[in-house]
């Protein structure tokens, strides 16, 4: 259910005027009931002006009325044709200060295990600008030196169902353009689900490959153990058996 803006104040209005059970003010402005409750008892929101949601659009004098005759009945959202689609996010993703600081370790991160994805998408992810991501990939950023590859998900900068969607779009585009991918490519290309249900098979390197059913025959073997010198042999040194012949 959509949400009333000024949540909290809205709540403050409904306890003040109404009657209605903190249960109904709380998943109408969703809140907890504890919260609500504490709203009642003034030890929440103390200060806080209440918004009447009747004046503002949000709620009819008849929602109420309906609602605190049946203390089951669930409050609804009065319907603005104007705010459809106003939930959706538009512009840069807002960044909190405490974590600005990694967002040049996200992005260096993004651009080490995920070079298919293209600037824009990448400025979407972590909130960053394309001057800053073209820095990075030319490693003439201020900080290059200091910065390590960090996950955006582990830093909180993104959802990992946000990334996975944009690996995947940028998988549907260079297929579509018919780029060849290899297997570590194709393998970053999948989300994180697709990756781990993959089997991991071993390979053998290409200097190796071919040894393992490599075997000497018999007649080889006569032959290496007829090349191999007698021991005997290194001590009939020259001039041994005139040493024995002498007195």
């Amino acid at each position: 259910m959509a949400k009333p803006i000024m949540a909290k104040a809205t709540a403050v209005w409904l306890v003040d005027n109404t009657t209605l059970t903190f249960k109904q003010v709380a998943d109408f402005c969703e809140l907890h009931e504890l919260e609500v409750q504490g709203i009642a008892d003034g030890d929440v929101a103390g200060g806080v002006k209440g918004f009447d949601p009747v004046a503002n659009n949000q709620l009819t004098q008849e929602e109420i009325d309906k609602a605190e005759a049946d203390p089951l009945y669930k409050l609804k959202l009065k319907f603005n044709a104007a705010a459809v689609g106003e939930e959706k996010r538009r512009g840069p993703r807002y960044t909190p200060l405490s974590k600005r600081q990694d967002r040049p370790n996200s992005i260096l991160w993004l651009v080490k295990f995920h070079p298919e994805l293209t600037d824009g998408q990448i400025a979407k992810l972590v909130g960053t600008t394309k001057p800053t991501i073209q820095s990075i990939r030319e490693r003439t950023h201020w900080n290059i030196a200091n910065m390590q590859p960090i996950d955006p998900v582990a830093l909180g900068l993104c959802k990992q169902s946000e990334l996975d969607a944009a690996v995947q779009k940028a998988a549907a585009k260079k297929a579509a353009e018919g780029e060849a991918m290899s297997d570590d490519e194709r393998r970053k290309l999948l989300s994180t689900e697709q990756s781990l249900e993959m089997d991991t098979e071993p390979k053998i390197p290409t200097a190796i490959s071919g040894l393992e059913t490599f075997s000497l025959s018999d007649n080889d073997e006569d032959e290496k153990e007829e090349d191999l010198p007698d021991a005997d042999s290194f001590f009939n040194l020259p001039g041994g058996d005139d040493e024995d012949e002498q007195p």
